[in-house]
């Protein structure tokens, strides 16, 4: 029986007096933050968005293999937005996901791929699902 691998997964965000997030994964990935609007990269939004969007898309392909149109599939496009809420807490509360799906496949099966994304994609059903925080204090 051939052992199954997990990658680490995780993120440590550290800032000091000033200055903005610096981001370390348990791979080895670094990703330093933005704020400004006008300031290239990425800020703690972009980054929810773009782990929706990945996950997304990355879902799209895994359900055209499992159909067998993944050969008839160029590329995959998913785009995410949000809208802030206007009232409690801060928060997003509206996510748009817009896919474009390009290759020799009909519109009845883009429809089928983005709906068996939605219930692959990881990110998306742990948004969807509220998950609880555990928030403690290091000792």
């Amino acid at each position: 029986m051939q052992e199954s691998k997990t990658r680490p997964t995780g993120a440590t965000a550290s800032l000091g007096r000033t200055g903005f997030p610096h981001i370390l994964t348990p791979t080895g990935g670094r990703l330093d933050i933005v704020t400004g609007q006008s300031q290239p990269g990425f800020n703690p939004l972009d980054l929810l968005y773009a782990s929706l969007a990945s996950c997304m898309a990355m879902s799209a392909r895994i359900a055209a293999h499992r159909m067998g149109v993944h050969a008839n599939i160029y590329e995959i496009h998913a785009k995410v937005s949000g809208e802030k809420a206007t009232e409690g807490p801060s928060r997003i509360a509206r996510i748009e996901i817009v896919f474009t799906i390009e290759g020799d496949i009909d519109a009845t099966m883009k429809l089928a791929l983005v709906h068996a994304a939605e219930e692959i994609c990881t990110v998306g059903n742990t948004l969807a699902g509220n998950p609880t925080f555990d928030l403690r204090i290091a000792t």
